[in-house]
């Protein structure tokens, strides 16, 4: 029987608001992590671990050095609602010595698929 409920979903298109709000109030009530493959343009939201989203991802076709995990904050608007700290974005073979993603350009991608897959940090309810 398929699971009616995930704790984790991969999406390609704004998810809707009410499943987000759903993946918020799971684990942490205020936030939800999420890991966004910025070549394939789809992200894995939800989970308690950002490992569990990379692995999903993984399963699906993408390649890990395209993988960026971060937090979301809904209610925080658009330049307070992206935490871009994961434990998988340590990646010295790729100049990130940090859970931080450092690359400019790498963030930049993030935010833009942030704002087009899960929000640009509106309240949901």
């Amino acid at each position: 029987m398929a699971n009616d409920n995930p704790e984790i979903v991969i999406v390609s298109n704004l998810i809707e608001p009410c499943e987000l709000a759903r993946l918020v109030e799971l684990f942490f009530e205020d936030m939800v992590k999420y890991v966004v493959d910025v070549e394939r343009r789809v992200a894995a939201v939800g989970g308690e671990l950002h490992a569990d989203a990379e692995q999903l991802l993984l399963e699906s076709g993408s390649q890990q050095n395209d993988l960026w995990g971060a937090n979301y904050y809904p209610g925080r608007g658009e330049e307070e609602c992206i935490e871009y700290t994961s434990l998988i974005n340590i990646r010295p073979s790729q100049g990130n010595r940090s859970m931080i993603v450092q690359d400019e350009g790498a963030r930049e991608v993030v935010r833009e698929l942030t704002f087009l897959l899960i929000g640009r940090g509106e309240p949901v309810s």
